[in-house]
């Protein structure tokens, strides 16, 4: 028998599963759906978008969006040992102050504020530029500067500043606003994603088991408590029992489907796919919230795509030195911008990828051009994860509810407009020959919410569906939230979630490095250890002196 089960290899997963195994008297078994992460691909930064709709990858389509041309947006979530992180495109950034202090602040997350967070930050990071008020240089996720700058991200950074954007060289530091080139999780010119952290160095501890191809099924609760869970291995079916706990690290789309099929959710819900009620949850995936982006397109005929850098050559530079242009996560620049000057943070995220970025980026670019992702990072639309089917191997319905908040749209038009005045500016305008998207011909208003519905995509970061919050607290949803400040799931003991799924609101960035930071706090929560003292930059800087 085990002590912990952990549902689900990816960033939280394998950071848990590393830390918990640091106790030679605990044993835990780490269940992934998927297989592990062994292929080549997965390795090579600049092959993400091969990992697009593969084996390793869950490739889910969200209903219908109302509100977004009716359209149904492609969501990948990773699918193997390291989760998300062995698919991303490797930013390291996470969030703003702002953000935790308002999970904090407004959802009783006593605990989880910046100050509170700060300190996980740095246990986690080895950053390449070394310690700082803001960076640590020794925890196992390497942080690092990139190799490769294409032409067409270093334009637009030059451009942003001439058009008055601050340079910002960390977005990670004392302010988030400006641009500049994205910190990335790599080492030595190959993804680092969690399992390279945090899994694999665990891997010869034999207090650790690590299962593959495993699909949790339901989690097996008795009188109340959660003790064990049932899995699909190769056809077959088994059940596990644990001592201590069960902690479900799926993600925010599959850990509401497992407590849901478990029981745990909205009563009428689970008695309408015929699923025994254990525990009426109705904030059981609400609250469901996404970076919704817009894609701006411009024409560069004079500059050699990423896709014509990507051949045998530079493959092979990459396999013998690690180094060239297939280091590069193809999101290599951007930065932080403010919609309305009166904002308490940025809303608005730049990500600047050197091709056209379309269809969700499963189409091959055809043409020479660059793309400015154009990213709402303070969303009010929340959406829903509900069960399609009582049969866990049926995905579950994904409503992010795009734009269902009319307050989206507006900011997105907004940015659509600063991003054409930065490719006003040299050296953007003399690198790019015409507008692809949206369009010279869209102007007002109107005519670019129209854009905006017809283009609307996902940024990957899904989050929410388990909300976390204090007593007596709601979800944005107005619904009272899943699991408490130690992450334990509300009316079922012996039960947790450590993953995105429990982020109140989705933070204004990327959200693999909250996600980890989560996780090594979680650590601590269930290990028994006293959380981490709050740390202010300030105190750490004057601690260096």
């Amino acid at each position: 028998m085990y002590d912990y089960v952990i549902v689900g290899a990816g960033s939280a997963g394998c950071v848990l599963a590393g830390r918990l195994t640091e106790n030679p008297s605990l044993n835990v078994l780490l269940l992934e759906a998927g297989p592990p992460d062994d292929a080549d691909e997965i390795h090579i930064p600049a092959a993400l978008n091969l990992l697009f709709q593969s084996t390793y990858d869950w490739g889910y389509r969200t209903v219908p969006q109302e509100r977004a041309a009716g359209q149904s947006v492609y969501w990948p979530r990773g699918r193997v040992v390291g989760g998300s992180s062995s698919i991303n495109a490797m930013i390291y950034i996470r969030g703003n102050k702002h953000d935790y202090n308002t999970w904090r602040d407004e959802y009783g997350c006593d605990g989880w504020g910046y100050t509170d967070m700060l300190p996980y930050f740095l246990r986690a990071e080895c950053n390449s530029r070394g310690a700082s008020a803001f960076h640590g240089d020794s925890g196992p996720l390497s942080v690092v500067d990139p190799k490769f700058r294409s032409s067409s991200a270093s334009a637009f950074v030059d451009a942003a500043v001439g058009a008055g954007a601050a340079a910002n060289a960390d977005f990670n530091g004392a302010s988030q606003d400006g641009v500049g080139f994205y910190q990335v999780t790599q080492k030595d010119g190959r993804r680092w994603s969690a399992a390279d952290a945090y899994l694999h160095p665990a891997a010869g501890r034999p207090n650790l088991t690590v299962r593959t191809d495993c699909l949790v099924t339901s989690v097996l609760i008795e009188g109340g408590r959660a003790v064990g869970v049932r899995y699909i291995h190769r056809g077959t079916e088994h059940d596990v029992r644990v001592q201590s706990e069960v902690i479900l690290s799926g993600g925010a789309v599959n850990s509401p489907q497992l407590l849901m099929l478990s029981g745990i959710g909205p009563a009428d819900h689970l008695r309408e796919h015929g699923v025994a009620v254990v525990a009426d949850s109705p904030g059981v995936g609400a609250n469901l919230s996404d970076h919704p982006i817009a894609s701006a397109l411009w024409s560069t005929p004079k500059v050699r795509s990423l896709a014509e850098m990507a051949g045998p050559r530079n493959l092979l530079r990459w396999q013998l030195t690690h180094t060239g242009p297939m280091t590069t996560n193809v999101a290599q620049a951007g930065g932080f911008a403010r919609s309305d000057a009166g904002l308490p943070a940025p809303d608005i995220q730049w990500h600047v990828l050197p091709v056209p970025f379309r269809n969700g980026g499963l189409s091959d670019p055809t043409e020479r051009g660059m793309s400015v992702l154009v990213t709402l990072v303070a969303v009010r639309s929340r959406g829903r994860i509900q069960l399609r089917s009582a049969d866990p191997r049926h995905r579950p319905l994904i409503d992010p509810a795009y734009l269902s908040d009319p307050a989206d749209i507006e900011a997105l038009v907004r940015a659509i407009s600063i991003v054409r005045e930065i490719a006003s500016v040299k050296p953007m305008r003399k690198m790019c020959a015409a507008e692809l998207a949206p369009g010279p011909d869209l102007r007002a208003d109107d005519e670019l919410r129209d854009f905006v519905r017809r283009d609307v995509n996902t940024l990957y970061h899904p989050v929410g569906s388990c909300a976390m919050g204090g007593e007596s607290r709601l979800d944005a949803s107005g619904l009272a939230t899943v699991v408490d400040t130690e992450l334990r799931v509300r009316g079922v003991d012996g039960l947790r979630v450590v993953d995105a799924s429990v982020m109140p609101t989705v933070p204004r960035g990327n959200t693999n490095a909250p996600t980890i930071a989560i996780a090594e706090r979680a650590a601590d929560l269930i290990s028994g250890r006293a959380p981490l003292a709050a740390l202010e930059p300030s105190e750490l800087a004057l601690a260096a002196f």
